[in-house]
């Protein structure tokens, strides 16, 4: 149209064009499924119509319904709840008790729907308790047998549209499951990458330490060494020389090894969750030294160094790395620790503390045992010391003796005494923690895991039981409930052919049964009722589930007016009960009393 242009701003003027907007926005996919679900719907509501199943109806009231069909599919994805009100709306305008051919596979399929499209169920049940009232107030209001139609309706509602509402949750929660688990499949497989990870990165740092207190350690003998010669006396100038020159390349080489060792290490030392000591790992060192060894080499380097060992359990204190093995040969945790307790102490006490006395004390208890390693002043005549202690031990070495002493359960303090320096270790002989489960990763995920898939299996079994338990309850007391009226409907073909017309009520009310056909056939009957009399149904046989001959009396002024038999859907027209035969005739004269 001329002169109407739309303006460049991503917005339509008109209401009419947000609605193209949207209705463009829609997949393609999502349109075809619509319509076919549309279609399907569609199909019972003509095919009965046109098979003559059903009362004929004019053409606008099935365009409606049509319609209505359509509005439920098309919302049904995103309003899951009111398409499913819509179906249940039109069958209760067909019927009140909510069963009918043409529009019950619409209530069960949009049941089902809602159970795999809403993943709150108060919807849902709310919209089961509205559809349940409104069916009882329709059938209260309709006014024939009210106990059968709201038996009906509960029985269609049960059947026709919980059931597939639970088995719609249930396939949307086994997706979710299913989904949850590829889902916790792929989250394990990271963690395992992240483990992998950090085995490395703590591999990496247990050789960095390993070399720090090996490496550390005979460079500081040698350092030690070189000094005890410088000093020596008699000693030529040039060789005198030659031993400094020797004690600082030592000295030196220490520093660049400490630099390096800073290079490998683990920026974040220390255990973290679900790291754990790896008992497997093997140190750098002598598999068969003990601390006595490690004492005894360090004294014959030259330092001035004793040992004191107690043992509280009664044995030997070796206290070494190979003194108490575990029973597959390798020291324990709390061994390989203590040993290298002692060894970087007496590295820091050859360094810092050159000439000083060195005492050595290791306490096995039975529990656990505790290094002590304590150092003095340096010595005045000795040579000149590489630095000072340090007020706050932050070194390289007592790093790592913290996070080994962690890592086998215990800690360790290190800090200036007297003028010297002391390390304390408490190794305990037996980890808390589990180490070895820790370090394989917490399994308590997947127990998680299988409580959840439980608890999901008794979220779909519970409501399927419940309900289940309330159909057989339902199915129980409606067989009941129908076979006690019908059978308590029942006039015998011997009494009514004692009735005689004309006959006082107070005479034919005693040959009478307890209740009347809620739903008499009046549509077969012979004649019309007599004008002005009210008429009773009576059923000729107590059979159930077929069709059977009534009886019709119609009374009017307190007596027996007409009586006639009414023959059973497509029947002969006989009635034979108790050796009583009676041929019914099709058009019996009409009796009535004036």
């Amino acid at each position: 149209m001329r002169g109407t242009t739309t303006p460049r701003t991503g917005r339509f003027p008109t209401v009419g064009g947000r609605l193209l907007a949207s209705a463009r926005a829609v997949p393609a996919g999502r349109v075809l499924r619509g319509a076919l679900l549309w279609a399907g719907l569609a199909v019972p509501a003509l095919g009965t119509a046109w098979l003559g199943l059903t009362e004929p109806q004019s053409w606008w009231r099935q365009a409606g319904a049509l319609g209505v069909l359509g509005v439920a599919a098309a919302v049904s994805r995103v309003r899951p709840v009111l398409a499913l009100l819509l179906a249940a709306g039109l069958g209760l305008a067909a019927s009140p008790s909510l069963f009918t051919l043409s529009y019950g596979p619409a209530l069960s399929v949009l049941g089902y729907l809602l159970g795999r499209r809403s993943a709150a169920p108060r919807p849902a049940q709310l919209a089961f308790a509205g559809i349940a009232a409104v069916g009882t107030a329709l059938v209260l209001l309709r006014g024939a047998d009210p106990v059968i139609e709201w038996l009906v309706l509960i029985g269609t509602l049960l059947f026709g549209a919980v059931f597939p509402w639970l088995t719609g949750r249930y396939r949307r929660q086994y997706r979710e499951l299913v989904a949850a688990g590829w889902s916790r499949a792929a989250q394990l497989e990271r963690e395992q990458e992240i483990v992998a990870d950090r085995a490395r990165l703590r591999e990496r740092a247990r050789i960095a330490r390993d070399m720090h207190d090996s490496l550390g350690h005979e460079l500081s003998l040698i350092a030690l060494r070189a000094g005890a010669l410088q000093v020596a006396p008699g000693l030529d100038p040039a060789h005198r020389t030659a031993a400094a020159d020797l004690r600082e390349a030592a000295a030196a080489a220490t520093d660049r090894l400490h630099d390096i060792i800073g290079v490998l290490r683990d920026p974040e030392p220390g255990p973290g969750p679900g790291t754990g000591p790896t008992p497997s790992t093997a140190p750098l060192v002598p598999a068969d030294e003990t601390i006595p060894a490690l004492v005894e080499r360090a004294a014959t380097s030259g330092l001035r160094v004793r040992l004191r060992a107690t043992s509280g359990d009664g044995g030997v204190p070796g206290a070494g790395a190979g003194a108490r093995q575990g029973t597959s040969g390798a020291p324990t945790m709390a061994e390989r620790a203590a040993y290298r307790v002692v060894q970087e102490a007496l590295t820091n006490a050859a360094k810092h503390a050159p000439g000083a006395e060195v005492e050595v004390t290791v306490e096995r208890g039975p529990h656990e045992t505790v290094v002590t390693v304590v150092n003095g002043p340096a010595a005045p005549d000795g040579p000149t010391p590489d630095a000072a202690p340090a007020a706050t031990p932050s070194g390289t070495g007592l790093i790592g003796l913290r996070e080994r002493a962690a890592l086998a359960g215990g800690e360790c303090v290190a800090g200036p005494h007297e003028g010297g320096f002391r390390v304390v270790a408490r190794l305990p002989h037996t980890p808390a923690g589990g180490g070895e489960t820790a370090a394989l990763g917490d399994t308590g995920d997947g127990h998680a895991f299988a409580r959840a898939r439980r608890a999901a299996r008794r979220r779909v079994v519970v409501p399927f039981a419940v309900a289940g338990g309330a159909a057989a309850l339902f199915v129980a007391g409606a067989f009941g409930w129908y076979a006690y009226i019908k059978t308590h409907s029942v006039l015998t073909p011997a009494a009514y052919a004692g009735l005689r017309v004309g006959a006082p009520y107070a005479d034919v009310e005693p040959v009478l049964p307890d209740l009347t056909v809620t739903d008499p056939p009046a549509d077969r009957a012979p004649v019309p009722p007599p004008p002005g009399a009210q008429c009773r149904y009576y059923r000729s046989t107590g059979e159930l589930f077929v069709s059977v001959d009534h009886f019709r009396l119609c009374f009017r002024d307190g007596r027996l007016v007409s009586k006639h038999a009414v023959p059973r859907a497509g029947g002969p027209g006989v009635v034979q009960r108790d050796g009583v035969q009676r041929e019914v005739v099709q058009q019996e004269a009409k009796e009535s009393v004036r």
